[in-house]
This record gives structure tokens, sequence and C-alpha cells, in this order.
């Protein structure tokens, strides 16, 4: 019972490892003169849309619902 007990705790450190290990963070949105103002994920795919000056990566999840993830430097939406 007591190396079931050992293994468990092992293997919950291990899967707590990985967890950890994998959890990244998407940038933040730049605090530049292109995204001064924006309210709706729309205005993203101007230029992050696959004919747009840069292009969302092949590898990012497959969500369109940019400022889920994406946050501004203040955590706050900008408006005009």
């Amino acid at each position: 019972m007591k190396h079931v007990a050992i293994f468990l705790v092992f293997a919950a450190l291990i899967v707590g490892l990985l967890f950890t290990l994998s959890d990244t963070k998407a940038p933040r949105i730049p605090d530049n003169e292109q995204h001064l103002v924006f309210d709706v994920e729309d205005v993203c795919w101007d230029c992050h849309g696959p004919d747009g000056e840069a292009p969302r990566k092949e590898t990012h999840p497959p969500k369109d619902q940019c400022l889920e993830c994406h946050k501004v430097k203040d955590n706050r939406r900008r408006e005009e």
C-alpha cells in the first residue's frame, strides 16, 4: 500500500509539472500606433488575416476571439 501511495504522489507531481510547463500566455497587444484604437476583433483581421501585413501563424489556435487571450497593457480594451 505504501508503494501505491508513493507512486500516486509521484504521478501527481509529474502531471502538475507538465501542466505548469505547458501553460503559455498569449503575447500582449503592442502599445504602438497600429494598435491604439480598437474595440472589436474585426479590426484585428485587417492586418492579421490571411492577406494582411502580419498574418496569423499557422500554429495559432483556431480561436477568432482575439481579445480573450491577447490583452492590452492595462487589461482594458481601448476605444475611440
